[in-house]
């Protein structure tokens, strides 16, 4: 009798620990981060006006546009924000792992991602373009003017596909950082840079020797932006876009986008 009371015991306990984790995994993202009370952002600082690093009261401050966005998700969901900071590569791999709650830097929801991820609605719209030294911009007129030659661009970006799509004769090297591929051009390495337009513009006009050129990049898909987040995030991301259209109504992201642009001006040249 003993030997079965155990028995039922241990089932019941099984049972209690099965039914316990099947009510945990079935909570939406937007419970889990209430729960905790916090909203962990991915992101990689290096994208400058979107997110990027600055010296603010003495402190490595994390600030862009991006992050003006998170921080307003963050208050509609009544939580804390925390940036995570990582390799682009490694942005949505942290939400696919749980380590982080959304990413927001510069993805665009491509067929591909959106098949492992939900996407928010779009909420910057931006333009591919080709970085090149300013005194070159007569030798790259076209994209076959590239043919056999070395172009830049970063890992894991949308404009990487971009690159490999409209330069495939060229030799696209892919970085971690765009900056990293802009010294890659002053110093010779590369003969091109492909950026978003908005990157792109802040570092010609922080280096006199560059410039964007006229050169069209074609792609299949709008490189529009939106907040990634775990798949099935459905209570998640009604807020999130609940979020986005205000700020877009307001018209304050193309402000987010013009105040961290200048910043980012200054910033760098302090």
């Amino acid at each position: 009798m003993k030997t079965w009371k155990k028995l039922l015991l241990g089932f019941a306990g099984i049972f209690a620990l099965t039914t316990l984790a099947a009510c945990s995994s079935s909570k939406d993202t937007l419970e889990k981060v209430q729960d905790k009370g916090t909203l962990t952002v991915a992101l990689n600082p290096h994208f400058a006006p979107f997110e990027f690093k600055t010296i603010q009261n003495g402190k490595d401050t994390i600030v862009g546009a991006d992050v003006e966005i998170a921080k307003a998700i963050a208050d509609e969901l009544g939580v804390k924000v925390k940036f995570s900071e990582m390799s682009f590569d490694n942005v949505l791999a942290n939400v696919q792992s749980g380590k982080a709650d959304i990413a927001i830097s510069g993805i665009s929801a491509t067929e591909e991602r959106q098949k492992i991820f939900d996407f928010s609605d779009t909420y910057y719209e931006s333009e591919t373009v080709l970085v090149v030294k300013k005194d070159a911009t007569g030798t790259y007129k076209q994209t076959g003017d590239f043919a056999k030659k070395s172009v830049a661009v970063q890992k894991g970006s949308i404009q990487e596909n971009i690159a490999k799509a409209n330069l495939s004769d060229a030799n696209v090297v892919s970085l971690a950082q765009p900056g990293e591929a802009i010294n890659e051009l002053k110093s010779g390495q590369v003969e091109g840079v492909v950026l978003e337009k908005a990157i792109a513009q802040g570092y010609v006009d922080q280096n006199s020797d560059l410039a964007v050129s006229d050169i069209t990049l074609k792609s299949d898909s709008k490189d529009a932006y939106a907040v990634a987040m775990p798949k099935g995030s459905d209570k998640l991301k009604a807020k999130v876009n609940k979020v986005i259209a205000k700020l877009k109504k307001e018209g304050k992201i193309d402000s987010y986008v013009q105040d961290a642009y200048a910043l980012s001006l200054k910033s760098s040249s302090k």
